[in-house]
C-alpha cells in the first residue's frame, strides 16, 4: 500500500522550490546572474558562536538521552512468575 501523504509531499516540495527560485531571482543584486550565486563574504564570529552553541546543546541532549537509555538497559528484567 502506498503512503497517502506522498502526493501532498511532492506537491509541497515542487511549490517550495518554485517560490524559492522566484524569490531568489527577485531579490538578487541588479546585474547579477541568479544561476551563479556570489560569495556572501566571510563568516562572522556571531555565526560561529551560534553554530557552536547549537552543536553543544545537541551533544548535551544526546548525552542525557544516552545515559537514560544505558540506565534503563542495565536494569535487570524480572521474569514473570505464575500465580
Amino acid at each position: 500500500m502506498t503512503d497517502p501523504t506522498l502526493p501532498f509531499a511532492g506537491t509541497f516540495v515542487a511549490i517550495w522550490h518554485a517560490v524559492y527560485g522566484t524569490m531568489r531571482a527577485a531579490l538578487s543584486a541588479p546585474g547579477s546572474d541568479p544561476a551563479r550565486p556570489s560569495d556572501r563574504g566571510a563568516v562572522s564570529i556571531e555565526h560561529v558562536l551560534w553554530y557552536a552553541a547549537a552543536a553543544i546543546s545537541v551533544a548535551v541532549v544526546a548525552a542525557i538521552i544516552w545515559s537514560q537509555v544505558r540506565t534503563t538497559a542495565s536494569t535487570p528484567v524480572q521474569s514473570p512468575s505464575a500465580p
